[in-house]
């Protein structure tokens, strides 16, 4: 059973740069076939595919985030991660970060950012 837990600030200031981790465990970030990928939710709106890394390292951004965004890995802690620079207050959302492969999905708990000065 994979399991996965974000954590990161709660609370970040306009124009800088949001970081998350994602930890996974009960399973390695590399195994075949597999896509870890960051979703978010704004308050009162759906879920927001951003990004993802899969089991080779390659990634694939949203379109409308491509510029901001940067998801990367760390195997040796089994961990992947979420930058988003220059955020603004439109960036508030609960952050999730998932996992999926052969038939399967699982999800962290979610993580609230709220960005604010």
């Amino acid at each position: 059973q994979v399991q996965l837990q974000e954590s990161g600030p709660g609370l970040v200031k306009p124009s800088q740069t949001l970081s998350l981790t994602c930890t996974v465990s009960g399973g390695s970030i590399t195994i075949s076939y597999y896509t870890w990928t960051w979703i978010r939710q704004p308050p009162g709106k759906g879920l927001e595919w951003m990004g993802a890394i899969a089991y080779d390292g390659s990634t694939r951004y949203t379109p409308s985030l491509l510029s901001r965004t940067s998801i990367s890995r760390d195997t040796s802690k089994n961990q992947f991660s979420l930058q988003l620079s220059s955020v603004t207050p439109e960036d508030t959302a609960v952050y999730y970060c998932n996992a999926g492969g052969w038939n399967k999905d699982y999800w962290g708990q979610g993580t609230q950012v709220t960005v604010s000065s």
